[in-house]
């Protein structure tokens, strides 16, 4: 990723921008309802190797002076489903991303949860966003 940044920085014009926004290296939590109406049914393992090496990329590059911390902001982000289908589909994506265990466990759970009541199903976190200025 070191090489990424640098090859940004290659092409990004003077005092140009680059926009680290990514998922926040905390587990996912899984429930069911909306908004504040929120019930949890569980939280997800995920490991966090890529972001860290990430971060490190990051640090790296504001070491060398490539670029210099902008704004920073942390916010949560909830994916709403509306089946078990949908959730289904967004786990195997989640986990084309990331390294994930099996997570049939939480599947059953949700779904014994979510037996007779068709509330939404919420997979929640929070994402991080940070900009980086090119310095020259």
């Amino acid at each position: 990723m070191v090489h990424a940044l640098r090859e940004a920085h290659r092409v990004l014009r003077p005092d140009g921008i680059l926009v680290d926004l990514r998922p926040a290296p905390v587990h996912r939590r899984v429930g069911l309802g909306q908004g504040r109406r929120w019930r949890l049914v569980g939280v997800m393992r995920e490991e966090f190797d890529e972001d860290r090496a990430a971060d490190r990329a990051v640090a790296q590059a504001l070491r060398e002076g490539l670029f210099r911390r902008g704004a920073r902001a942390e916010f949560l982000l909830d994916r709403e489903m509306d089946t078990m289908d949908d959730f289904r589909a967004w786990l195997a994506e989640f986990g084309q991303r990331r390294m994930l265990a099996d997570h049939e466990w939480l599947i059953r759970r949700l779904a014994r949860m979510r037996a007779g009541a068709e509330a939404t199903i919420v997979g929640r976190g929070p994402v991080m966003l940070q900009v980086l200025r090119k310095v020259e």
